[in-house]
């Protein structure tokens, strides 16, 4: 069978009481559109049982039902009892994922959670690694035509990562849409409309894109003619500068676990302005007690000065927020810890004062010279400081670790 029509059903009381407005609709049909698709209608309904009618209608004129919300452990969730009816088949529990779900909520799940253990018989669930609602899929019959039927959580923090994924590497592996090709792209530092704007620049014709965005990154979806999709991305790098654009799926951090791994490096961490964050990021990785060896969180100058060995002559005259007192904090903690790398951050998170968003970097390792840089970030308040100061620092340390001029590199990023 071919698959080229698609409806969407939204479900949600909050979405159709005006209490939060719908994304879901245009990011599904944004993304489904450049897969070749054509999305027939999006329809939002509350959750008081009227998604059974809807879902009844919506698969007489589709090839492909999405369908998201109505997943959860309450009785007013009622999206897999409905398409289980619709499709014909009882609820039955899947094992693999009941073991899961023990795993993460142990005996309360012989309570209200039990049912999302429960799917269509003949559909197969989609991991959820963000929430206890994994979605599913599988066929309803309709006439002459077997409708492909997707159902995920409500969430954007489960439906988005499991859309992106998960379900749009399997439609776009279906028959009978115009799909031609897709590439996947992280974009770090640079803002959701300066993005966009980059992105118009450097347009080529034949060429669509897509962004989703992310705590610390932009993921950005070109679809076109490969040839011309890698053009696009070229430009775009090119006026990005170096390393704010990697192709594929990346977390900042994980590009920097990924250098020390295959090293077998151990880094250190001397934070001021970030309050903690370059270390959290880190440590929020599995597996990281075995390159990341620890921190200082050195905030006052007492601080830099008693744990890190910064001199009261640099505090005095050139103050916290320099590349002399960077330097000696990433020298400081690196002599103490005996590590391979350290990094350390000291600037101005806001939200006020002329300076705020300047961001000093310093960076040790052993056998190489030390380097220090300062950076502007556009502050949309503390917190996007401190945030845009975490990814730089994986971004500059895994280019310290390459041998990088780190000033060479950090005088192209002309849009953080």
């Amino acid at each position: 069978m071919e698959y080229r029509t698609v409806s969407i059903c939204i479900i949600g009381t909050e979405l159709t009481r005006g209490v939060i407005t719908d994304k879901h609709g245009s990011m599904l049909a944004s993304s489904l559109s450049r897969l070749g698709y054509d999305v027939e209608a999006i329809t939002i309904v509350p959750d008081d049982g009227t998604i059974a009618p809807v879902l009844e209608e919506s698969v007489k004129g589709c090839d492909v039902l999405i369908v998201t919300g109505g997943l959860g452990p309450t009785s007013d969730d009622l999206t897999r009892s409905s398409i289980a009816k619709l499709a014909g088949v009882p609820l039955v529990q899947d094992k693999s994922v009941y073991d899961w779900l023990y795993k993460k909520v142990g005996e309360r799940i012989h309570g209200a959670n039990l049912v999302q253990t429960m799917f269509p018989e003949g559909f197969l669930p989609i991991d959820n690694p963000n929430g206890t609602a994994p979605g599913f899929r599988g066929i309803i019959p309709s006439g002459d035509k077997e409708v492909v039927c997707i159902a995920m959580p409500g969430p954007p923090r489960e439906m988005d990562p499991m859309f992106q994924n998960l379900v749009v590497p399997y439609l776009a592996a279906l028959r009978g849409h115009d799909d031609t090709g897709r590439d996947e792209y992280s974009v770090f530092l640079i803002g959701e409309s300066k993005l966009e704007e980059l992105c118009e620049q450097v347009g080529i014709d034949g060429v669509a894109w897509g962004t989703r965005f992310q705590d610390y990154r932009i993921s950005l979806y070109l679809t076109g003619e490969e040839g011309r999709r890698k053009a696009f991305a070229s430009r775009l790098k090119e006026l990005t500068g170096p390393c704010l654009v990697v192709d594929g799926d990346h977390e900042a951090v994980s590009l920097l676990e990924d250098r020390l791994s295959e090293g077998k490096r151990t880094v250190t961490t001397a934070e001021s302005c970030t309050g903690g964050l370059v270390g959290k990021l880190l440590t929020d990785k599995a597996g990281s007690s075995a390159w990341f060896w620890g921190g200082a969180l050195t905030y006052a100058n007492e601080a830099k000065r008693k744990m890190l060995g910064v001199s009261e002559g640099v505090l005095s005259s050139v103050g916290p927020v320099s590349e002399e007192c960077a330097l000696a904090m990433a020298e400081g903690i690196r002599t103490e810890s005996e590590s391979d790398l350290s990094i350390s951050t000291t600037g101005f998170a806001g939200p006020t004062g002329e300076d705020v968003g300047k961001v000093w970097f310093g960076f040790a390792g052993k056998g190489m010279e030390p380097q220090a840089v300062c950076l502007h970030f556009t502050s949309y308040g503390r917190d996007s400081v401190r945030r845009k100061a975490a990814v730089a620092s994986f971004l500059l340390a895994s280019a310290f670790l390459d041998g990088v001029r780190l000033l060479d590199m950090v005088c192209k990023w002309q849009y953080i």
